[in-house]
């Protein structure tokens, strides 16, 4: 039984849907203009239908030319040698058998390119990251426009993949859209020991071996890494947005339960196209309450800082403009349920264990603190993910969700959550606007003000703290990072040496226009500081010594200079950082034409 909506969630669909109005129409309008009227095979010429069909088996080519069957898609990010899609080399043939059950074909459309923040981590690689979400979307793009296509699956899990997996998804809206996870490796080293090793690491208290052997322990198997990070982010979102099978995100990789999603997932897609009587496009199915529940649960669950770039991107690829006062009022009245790692010591097989997204889901609708009448890809109503996934014998069944937390160390009821309020918070102030994620930083630590040590770099920051420099009560400022400077990369690498500092009793705190991970940690960090540095933005005019604010209780990103003194500093200049290398020189138009962190770091603005 869901209670009435809570009026914020009205309110911000509300001016989400006004402030998008003519973006939202012409995009509705164009995926209306692109119905399909018949079935794809059935509007190509000949000669190109006989490219799509050569190589496909028997059975299937015969169908292609002369049946009425669907044609799935198959867009996917695998590779063999990230752990989180490894197990998708099995995924097309399980979709294939599952499609000619279901009266359809299927075919891998394309692949798309699927790198891993935890190999690049600190390193130049890096500087792709970000900009690899808009490469993986045009890259689907070029997967599905042969036009042959009349449903698709897509096969991703990470960082970046999973939103430039929708952002191509909701740009052929006119397609039903299914997310066909991987799901997360076994528990391996728990999360909190690995931080401890390595932290004692950055003090250069245990040698290399000893980090390695923690980290070999805890990335040890295929699947997701098990830490609530983007990635697993990622997968609490298609259930928040209902582009997975109720209950699909946290089932482990190569189990019956996995692969009866995937066949369910090819079913389903088989079902609901345009030539059938239940024809879910995704386009018109993600509007602004969607959008609206997918910050929810970020919120309620301690979500990916990433996701402040990654949900506004997705939104303008349907036409919708989201900004962070959005993700700041919702904030403000969802309560934070969750505490896995690092807002706890819990993985993710725990939250599922004790509860998972089924318990969630259960929760945030019963206190109307979601939009429970959205269409989703398993039928209309988002109670369909108060449901979770199970095998009776060898049939996949649906059954009700738990109704109590399993471990209220993990998960609780929204009448009894961790905190009052969400895991993000919005700092503005004179020096620009910034994401702060609080949902592990503990509340003594929430305020911090201190002399500023400015860098251009955070090997020079790492370079400063080997040094001891950095002994002290230091706001530390890591700029030249933003969208349009370098990429922004994420900037994780300094974590171990920030948090090692506050353990030692200095008040510390980071602010930078760049990122940090998924997995950010227990220091307060004013990350997506907007405008940028290279772009004009205040922290360009930042010098050691000027005394900054950070205020998580009240949202304030503080300079205590004279703002006339301020205003009147040159801003410094980018250092000579190199542009080339590791394929860098082939991103520079990415770079150049970069919204900024609020708008997604994109080169896709709102559809126009």
């Amino acid at each position: 039984m869901s209670a009435p909506l809570h009026p914020v969630l009205g309110e911000v669909t509300a001016r989400i849907a006004a402030r998008s109005a003519d973006t939202r129409a012409a995009y509705l309008e164009l995926v209306a203009s692109r119905r399909p009227p018949s079935f794809a095979r059935k509007r190509m010429a000949d000669s190109n239908l006989a490219h799509v069909a050569a190589a496909c088996p028997a059975h299937d080519k015969a169908m292609m030319l002369g049946g009425g069957w669907p044609n799935i898609g198959i867009v996917t990010a695998y590779n063999d040698m990230l752990s989180a899609h490894q197990p998708f080399e099995r995924f097309p043939e399980l979709i294939r058998a599952a499609a000619r059950t279901a009266g359809a074909t299927a075919q891998v459309a394309g692949g798309v390119p699927a790198m891993c923040d935890g190999v690049t981590q600190g390193a130049q690689g890096m500087e792709l990251s970000l900009l690899s979400r808009d490469v993986i979307a045009m890259g689907a793009a070029v997967a599905l426009s042969h036009d042959a296509f009349d449903a698709a699956l897509y096969l991703g899990v990470c960082d970046k993949i999973v939103p430039g997996l929708v952002i191509a998804a909701l740009r052929f809206g006119w397609l039903p859209a299914l997310f066909t996870p991987a799901g997360p490796m076994p528990s391996g080293l728990p999360n909190p020991e690995k931080a401890r090793i390595r932290q004692l690491f950055a003090e250069g208290k245990v040698d290399r071996a000893a980090l390695l052997q923690a980290e070999s322990e805890s990335y040890h198997a295929p699947g997701t890494c098990t830490f609530y990070g983007t990635a697993n982010s990622n997968q609490m979102l298609m259930e928040m947005l209902g582009l997975h099978l109720p209950g699909a995100a946290f089932v482990p990789p190569n189990t019956p339960l996995r692969d009866a999603l995937t066949r369910a997932a090819t079913v389903r897609a088989a079902a609901i196209h345009a030539q059938g009587s239940d024809y879910r496009p995704v386009g018109p199915m993600i509007d602004a309450r969607a959008i609206v529940n997918a910050i929810v649960g970020l919120m309620a669950t301690g979500g990916s800082t990433n996701h402040a770039l990654h949900i506004p991107a997705m939104a303008n690829a349907a036409g919708l403009v989201v900004t962070w006062d959005d993700f700041a009022d919702l904030s403000r009245v969802t309560p934070l349920m969750c505490r896995v790692y690092p807002n706890g010591a819990a993985d993710v097989n725990h939250f599922h264990a004790a509860g998972g997204m089924a318990f969630v889901v259960r929760e945030l609708i019963a206190a109307g603190l979601v939009h429970a009448d959205v269409e989703t890809v398993a039928g209309p109503g988002l109670a369909r993910y108060a449901q979770e996934p199970g095998l009776d014998g060898e049939t996949l069944v649906w059954r009700p969700g738990a109704t109590q937390s399993g471990d209220r160390e993990i998960v609780r009821e929204v009448a009894d959550p961790f905190d009052a309020e969400g895991g993000l918070k919005l700092l503005s102030g004179p020096l620009g606007r910034a994401i702060v994620k609080t949902s592990a930083v503990k509340p003594q630590h929430r305020t911090v003000e201190a002399p500023a040590r400015v860098f251009d770099s955070q090997d020079d920051l790492l370079a400063a703290f080997k040094t001891g420099e950095l002994d002290r009560d230091v706001v530390c400022v890591v700029r030249f990072q933003g969208p349009r400077a370098n990429g922004m990369p994420e900037l994780h690498k300094m974590t171990p040496a920030l948090a090692s500092l506050q353990d030692r009793g200095f008040k510390v705190a980071l602010v930078t226009d760049g990122r940090m991970s998924g997995a950010s940690g227990k220091i307060p960090a004013a990350i997506h500081v907007t405008p940028e540095a290279v772009c004009g933005g205040a922290l360009a005019r930042l010098q050691d010594g000027d005394v900054i604010r950070l205020d998580c209780a009240a949202g304030g990103l503080e300079v205590k200079v004279d703002p006339a003194a301020f205003a009147a500093r040159a801003p410094a200049a980018p250092g000579p950082a190199p542009t080339r290398g590791l394929g860098r020189e082939m991103f520079s138009m990415l770079r150049l034409h970069a919204t900024d962190a609020e708008a997604g770091g994109s080169v896709f603005g709102a559809f126009d």
